[in-house]
């Protein structure tokens, strides 16, 4: 099913998680050309599938973020579901999944008895706190992270404190990206010492390290960053700026060479000298602010256009796939659903000289169940069983009977 070659087309994965972080994670690695097969519960939806807008019943996130991978709808409570597991586990050596810390346990299928039954098994577990800790069974979103990890601590304005991100930062950021990263250190390993590991992501863990520069100052100086008191979190005049017309504009001219260019462009070169002067950044920003506010979004476009001075505009989705920052890079991609309606969905950031990308949408809920039960040599009246008994489920029969299974 999966048309993508890439770097990591070796590599088969089977995908135990829901919503965002685990998803978005073998996301990133199917875009690579890594066969993942997602593992889904038939009664529990996974709600990333219900979040608006939707394509019949699924949502147009869910067809993204799952693209390119294989569905198998199985009650994971059932021992003839676990059977299925263990003969899967010789063919897929990288599993991941997002349950609390035990539930794989309880279900027989954590690492320690996996790994008996393949060495090489890859077992990333990602959770909000960790397999271990005070922490390790309470339950945690984005906001949790990164309001525990300090992040949010100087992130915001000092009139109102911390702010919300339109992005799931730690999420991300934390635990998609480390997993990903950790999921390829592992198998650079296993490659020498043919053995594989279990990798604990915690999320929370992953957000901390995102204090890279502030966190590093903060524990040599014994002094915590607050909203607006830093270089780069609003303490200086690297901001945002309203125009007349309500937009904003991106102001990250540091640098003197590029701050120059800035304040020629807005006539005023005198205030050049001021960047220079802490205890003056406020009051810079205040000035600043009046005369990108005195005239419109489009005025300042059309004044920075040609200008290589850091300052760009504030611009919504739709805008942003239309620049040609992104227009020439083919940063969205076309893909078609079933019924033959084209949706846009953005493309993968990484380009490989190498790699054909050719992408399909997520599947519908156990579309692959009888394909990958028939690739296991089971018998169709087994797999007819299961069908009855909805341990497995299989969007393409609807009565299962043994002389009605698809071929």
């Amino acid at each position: 099913m999966t048309t993508v070659t890439g770097p990591l087309k070796s590599l088969n994965i089977l995908d135990f998680s829901t919503l965002l972080p685990g998803p978005y994670a073998t996301m990133l690695m199917a875009d690579m050309g890594a066969t993942v097969l997602r593992v889904e519960s038939p009664t529990r939806s996974d709600l990333l599938k219900n979040m608006p807008p939707l394509h019949g019943k699924n949502s147009f996130a869910h067809l993204s973020i799952n693209r390119n991978k294989k569905s198998l709808a199985l009650d994971l409570k059932n021992e003839d579901a676990k059977d299925i597991i263990l003969k899967l586990i010789e063919e897929y050596d990288i599993l991941i999944e997002q349950f609390r810390p035990g539930v794989m346990d309880k279900l027989g299928l954590g690492y320690s008895e996996l790994s008996k039954i393949n060495p090489r098994l890859i077992y990333c577990s990602i959770t909000g706190y960790g397999q271990t800790g005070l922490y390790k069974d309470k339950a945690g979103h984005d906001i949790n992270y990164l309001a525990l990890s300090g992040l949010a601590s100087y992130s915001g304005r000092k009139e109102t404190g911390p702010c919300l991100s339109g992005t799931q930062i730690a999420d991300l950021a934390g635990g998609s990206h480390h997993a990903v990263m950790s999921i390829q250190a592992a198998v650079i390993s296993r490659a020498g010492s043919g053995k594989g590991q279990h990798l604990d992501i915690s999320i929370c863990d992953s957000a901390l390290t995102l204090n890279s520069i502030f966190g590093a100052s903060a524990l040599a100086s014994g002094q915590d960053p607050s909203y607006e008191d830093q270089l780069l979190n609003g303490g200086s005049y690297y901001d945002y700026y309203p125009t007349s017309d309500g937009r904003y504009l991106s102001l990250g001219a540091l640098e003197p060479k590029f701050a120059s260019i800035f304040f020629k462009a807005i006539d005023k070169p005198e205030w050049l000298e001021q960047t220079l002067q802490p205890a003056n950044q406020q009051a810079l920003k205040e000035e600043i602010k009046k005369v990108i506010s005195g005239n419109s979004f489009q005025y300042w476009l059309d004044v920075f256009k040609d200008l290589d001075a850091c300052v760009e505009p504030v611009l919504n989705i739709h805008e942003a796939i239309e620049h040609p920052v992104f227009s020439e890079r083919k940063m969205i991609l076309e893909i078609e659903l079933k019924d033959g309606m084209p949706v846009q969905q953005i493309a993968p950031a990484v380009k490989f000289s190498e790699q054909r990308q050719k992408f399909t949408p997520a599947r519908d809920l156990g579309e692959d169940s009888i394909k990958v039960l028939r690739s296991l040599g089971y018998p169709e009246q087994k797999v007819t069983e299961l069908l009855n008994n909805h341990i497995i489920v299989d969007p393409s029969i609807e009565s299962p009977a043994p002389n009605l299974l698809p071929e």
